[in-house]
């Protein structure tokens, strides 16, 4: 499986809603509120045979209120 780290900006005084369907959705194994830049931050295993940004945009991406991501790919470095 590869691990990402997905960061998500939503609509003002929407976060709890979009925290609460990203959580329903069941694809993710980490999800934190954030500050700064992002409100939401969460851990996604993708499956070894799915393409990354297909498996995002058809399990995350199409929940309401989510106004930008930043997707961060992870690698084995050690």
């Amino acid at each position: 499986m590869q691990c990402v780290f997905v960061q998500f900006r939503c609509t003002p005084g929407k976060t709890y809603a979009v925290a609460n369907a990203i959580y329903d959705r069941e694809v993710v194994s980490e999800l934190y509120s954030t500050s700064g830049e992002y409100d939401l931050i969460a851990k996604v295993y993708i499956p070894d045979n799915a393409d990354v940004g297909h498996y995002l945009s058809e399990n995350l991406f199409d929940i309401p209120d989510i106004v930008r991501t930043l997707t961060t790919m992870t690698f084995k470095a050690f």
